[in-house]
């Protein structure tokens, strides 16, 4: 290819939710359709996820996990503010609204952090190269503070903040996805201040919230792209191509490829979501597979990587 216009980090979330989404996912990073993953270290198949990303060599970095299953720091699994009387976290809206109350532990949140960096650690062999948060939890107020110090004292670089040109005049989505992914924008934009102190990097643009489940499309993801083709290098991590003028525009795009969930095994701690047992992953991995996609990323010189080759 000659010298790229994007760089795109094609980020398949949820590594370890289950082994038939371990199996997708490791599927689709052998077709080229992904070139990064995001463990979940809570989940019940992180450790087979851990292992499959060694074998295959996938670069892989940390879904932080406050909202979903169980802590890993076991201080916090009988009695914290992070939990609810059964045990699991609070889930992606109790989370928020126990936020909102001021009801959570910031030092409790640093610790479950810490926690999961360690427990990746012991399942990869290495730091993360890159920490974003599940449901987007890393860029809400207060917990973005204690995400970014994690980030910068640990010395893992970037981070994903999900501002996602074209968003707000997406017509396909119904007005309730619009509302959350609205908030979670507003709540990246917050953050930007916060992780720039802290020297924590991520791409110029982020994609994904609208192209999830039966939204992505080649179509859709042409759309995507030529935001991004748009935007230009004004993010953070812009480098110059070598020998030209035209500076490389960096991105990543959040995908969740993988085969339907089987009802009773996976998830974590709880049993698998909706949308794992639903046709959604499967129809991304097909679409992220389809020769077109490649297609057209050869014919705007998009080149797939990942975060450690920004």
């Amino acid at each position: 290819m000659p010298q790229p216009r994007v760089k795109l980090v094609v980020t398949g979330d949820d590594f370890g939710y289950c082994p038939r989404r371990n199996q997708g996912i490791v599927d689709c990073f052998q077709a080229g359709g992904i070139s990064n993953v995001s463990l979940l270290v809570n989940a019940s198949a992180a450790k087979e996820a851990a292992d499959l990303a060694k074998r295959h060599n996938i670069p892989i970095g940390l879904h932080a996990n406050l909202s979903e299953g169980v802590p890993v720091c076991p201080s916090l699994q009988q009695a914290s503010t992070l939990i609810n009387q059964r045990g699991f976290f609070l889930g992606k809206t109790g989370f928020r609204q126990a936020l909102e109350r001021g009801q959570l532990s910031m030092n409790q949140v640093d610790l479950e952090l810490r926690a999961q960096v360690r427990l990746f650690r012991e399942l990869t062999g290495h730091l993360p190269h890159h920490m974003d948060g599940h449901q987007h939890v890393h860029v809400l107020p207060e917990v973005r503070e204690v995400f970014a110090q994690v980030l910068s004292d640990l010395r893992i670089p970037y981070t994903r903040v999900p501002v996602e040109p074209g968003l707000q005049s997406c017509p396909w989505l119904p007005a309730h996805i619009q509302r959350f992914y609205t908030q979670v924008e507003k709540d990246a934009l917050d953050s930007i201040s916060v992780f720039r102190r802290y020297g924590i990097r991520w791409p110029n643009v982020y994609l994904g919230l609208t192209t999830m489940g039966q939204n992505m499309s080649v179509p859709n993801l042409q759309r995507a792209l030529s935001h991004v083709l748009a935007a230009g290098p004004s993010g953070t991590t812009s480098s110059s191509a070598s020998g030209s003028n035209q500076p490389v525009v960096t991105a990543e795009l959040m995908v969740h490829p993988g085969y339907p969930s089987h009802p009773q095994e996976g998830g974590c701690g709880e049993g698998p979501d909706d949308f794992s047992q639903s046709a959604d992953r499967q129809h991304e991995l097909s679409v992220l597979r389809d020769p077109s996609l490649q297609a057209l990323y050869s014919q705007e010189r998009v080149q797939l990587c990942a975060f450690k080759d920004l």
